[in-house]
């Protein structure tokens, strides 16, 4: 490659050893006496003292060479660079230094037009496509390229770093990538099968985490790949019987993530993970109705199991969200200070799959006061010494219930008597008596 010399020599074999055991102090001793030695690489491979080091996790070691003038961004055979090596076996430590040091983010090996985000996409390293993706905000890819169309970048076959967490069944990394501007419904080239989406691939490897994580994110079940199938098609053709029944177009759609929150100018970060995991919570259960009564219907856990009686006796009743009097509080609006369940404000937020041929929707309203929710945070659950601290005060303390109720819009009064809400049905915006489905979705409207 130009950049350094081969070698073949037992000294030079026990550097690259010991560079691979970790072993400073050899390494030291060796390149104190020929200091020329930090420019070698093995015989085939190429692969240089940093990529060696980068590979096997040792950071002193790669701390060393760095600080001895080494490019961080040195080629072996196939054009990887010690990024992207660190990045396939996940050390998180090497990752972090080589980019502190200037590595660049944006190269493409020779295998398969690959960068470091493509590698540790593939090989589910989901902190190291966290630091990668942290490096790409700040650094001059995200001023000269743009920071979606890197973290949509594809390799010589057209896949993108979503496409193969998907097929290689690496549900975090699916999540991470979704949450940073990933498209979702985006086709491949000539990885797979051509046109195929995320989707396809999760089905075909029968990932049920990964077709989980799409489908919330707003995956087409109905897209087609370049044969003609679609996703359903292919969990059938791979065996993945689970995966085909919540693929299967006759079944109910999932709840997606809602537009409207992407109209919240500060989403909690606390906040979201709450809503995300009732957003999941909820899809599961429609899972338990799709796969009642087939060989893949999962255990249903009892209550005592799950833990959900406990939490809610041990709450204060005025933590008992006042949409569902079922589930304790957990979000609050910050303006205005009213207070849902994760489920209600899901409830109130999420919509069906957007269309992009309709209006964008606007921002949604607090079910109480009608105010606009521009920032969403989690609610601190009261608990018994605040309670105690509010009945020994002289000065009486409105409860959230009371305010909650008191503030409520006719609208919203009108939606707390019909009862307990406990669960969330298809159609985003519709909410499951305990007994029944309603037909019509409620309006939250005045």
């Amino acid at each position: 490659m130009g950049q350094g010399l081969s070698c073949s020599t037992s000294e030079e074999q026990g550097l690259f050893s010991a560079v691979k055991l970790g072993d400073l102090e050899t390494v030291e001793a060796v390149l104190e006496r020929d200091s020329a030695l930090v420019r070698y690489s093995t015989v085939y491979d190429r692969n240089s003292l940093l990529h060696i080091a980068a590979a096997n996790g040792q950071i002193e070691i790669l701390s060393l060479l760095l600080n001895r003038s080494v490019k961080p961004d040195m080629l072996n055979r196939h054009k990887q660079t010690p990024l992207m090596l660190a990045a396939m076996h996940g050390k998180i430590s090497c990752v972090k230094k080589l980019i502190e040091s200037g590595a660049n983010i944006l190269m493409f090996d020779s295998l398969n037009g690959r960068t470091c985000l493509h590698y540790a996409a593939y090989y589910g390293h989901s902190d190291c496509l966290q630091a990668i993706l942290s490096a790409a905000r700040t650094s001059q890819v995200s001023a000269s390229w743009g920071y979606s169309r890197f973290v949509n970048i594809r390799d010589s076959k057209g896949a993108t770093p979503l496409h193969l967490a998907a097929r290689q069944r690496r549900p975090q990394c699916v999540h991470i990538l979704l949450d940073n501007g990933a498209l979702v419904c985006a086709s491949t080239g000539g990885y797979g099968f051509p046109g195929s989406t995320p989707l396809h691939l999760a089905a075909r490897s029968g990932s049920l985490d990964c077709i989980r994580e799409l489908l919330a994110w707003g995956a087409d079940r109905l897209q087609r790949d370049a044969s003609g199938r679609i996703p359903y098609t292919v969990a059938l053709r791979h065996h993945h019987g689970a995966c085909a029944a919540l693929l299967n177009p006759s079944s109910a759609e999932p709840l997606v993530w809602p537009s409207p929150l992407k109209f919240i100018s500060e989403l909690n970060q606390d906040a979201k993970s709450l809503l995300e995991k009732a957003l999941m919570e909820a899809n599961r259960e429609r899972e338990k109705v799709i796969l009642k009564g087939t060989v893949y219907s999962p255990p249903s856990p009892s209550a005592s199991d799950s833990g959900m009686d406990d939490d809610v006796s041990e709450a204060s009743d005025t933590d008992l969200c006042c949409i569902c009097f079922d589930q304790i509080c957990t979000i609050e609006v910050h303006e205005c200070g009213h207070r849902m369940c994760a489920q209600c404000t899901l409830a109130l937020c999420c919509h069906n799959k957007p269309n992009p041929t309709t209006s964008c929707p606007s921002v949604p309203l607090c079910p109480f006061c009608r105010s606009n929710i521009v920032k969403l945070v989690v609610a601190k659950v009261r608990t018994e010494n605040d309670i105690d601290r509010d009945i020994n005060s002289s000065k009486p303390r409105k409860s959230w219930r009371s305010r909650n109720l008191s503030e409520g819009s006719s609208s919203f009064k009108g939606l707390s008597a019909v009862g307990s809400f406990g669960k969330m049905s298809r159609g985003s915006g519709r909410i499951a008596a305990e007994s029944e489905l309603l037909d019509k979705p409620l309006s939250l409207d005045t």
